[in-house]
C-alpha cells in the first residue's frame, strides 16, 4: 500500500515551495470570498445548510481518513513498523464508524479534521524562510488549525458562528472582504517578493 500512497505523501509533505503555497492559498481566499462577496444569494443559504449537511459531511469525513492513511503509511514510524498494518485497519474502520455513527454535525467535524491536517504542509513550505511576508502564511495556518480544533470539539460552534454572520448583511460583508483583502495580500506577497 505504501508504494500506491507515496507519490500523495510526497505531494503534501516533501518542502513545498513557499511561492507555490503562497499563490494558491492566496488565490484560494480571494476567489472564495470574492464569490461569497459578489454573490451572497448563493453563498448565504449554503453557509446556513453546511452544518447540517450529512451528504457533504460523509465525502469530507472520507478525504480527511484516506488523507490520514497516507500520513500513517508512508511516514517513518521507527520502531513501531510492526503495528502499521493494524493501524491502517482501525484507521479505515474508525473511517466506517464515524459515517455510520457520527451523525451530529459530521460536515462541522469532518471540515475542522481537513483543516487541521492543511496547516502542517502550509507551515513546513514556511518554516525558516524568508522574507518575513511569510509570516502571513502562518498566521493563516495556525487559525485553521486552531479553528479546526474547536469545530471538532464543539461543532455547534460553527452553526452558531455562521448564524451571527448572518444576522447582519453588515457582518457578512465585512467577513467576506476581509478574506478577499487577505487573500490578495498573500498572492501579492508571494509574487512581488519572490518566495
Amino acid at each position: 500500500m505504501e508504494s500506491l500512497l507515496q507519490p500523495i505523501y510526497n505531494f503534501l509533505y516533501a518542502p513545498l515551495p513557499l511561492k507555490a503555497v503562497g499563490i494558491v492559498v492566496g488565490l484560494w481566499l480571494l476567489i472564495s470570498h470574492g464569490f461569497a462577496l459578489f454573490k451572497p444569494g448563493i453563498v448565504k443559504p449554503w453557509l446556513e445548510k453546511f452544518p447540517r449537511n450529512d451528504n457533504l459531511g460523509v465525502i469530507l469525513v472520507i478525504i480527511g481518513f484516506a488523507w490520514a492513511l497516507v500520513i500513517w503509511s508512508c511516514m517513518d514510524l521507527g520502531e513501531f513498523f510492526k503495528i502499521e498494518r493494524p493501524v491502517q485497519m482501525i484507521i479505515i474502520a474508525m473511517c466506517v464508524g464515524v459515517i455510520i455513527y457520527v451523525k451530529e454535525f459530521i460536515a462541522v467535524r469532518s471540515l475542522g479534521f481537513l483543516m487541521i491536517l492543511a496547516a502542517a504542509p502550509i507551515l513546513d513550505a514556511a518554516f525558516l524562510k524568508d522574507p518575513q511576508t511569510r509570516l502571513l502564511l502562518v498566521a493563516f495556518a495556525y487559525a485553521l488549525a486552531i479553528k479546526g480544533m474547536f469545530w471538532v470539539g464543539m461543532p455547534y460552534l460553527m452553526r452558531d458562528q455562521i448564524k451571527w454572520v448572518l444576522a447582519e448583511s453588515k457582518r457578512y460583508t465585512i467577513g467576506a472582504a476581509a478574506g478577499a483583502v487577505y487573500g490578495a495580500i498573500i498572492l501579492v506577497c508571494a509574487l512581488a517578493f519572490g518566495w
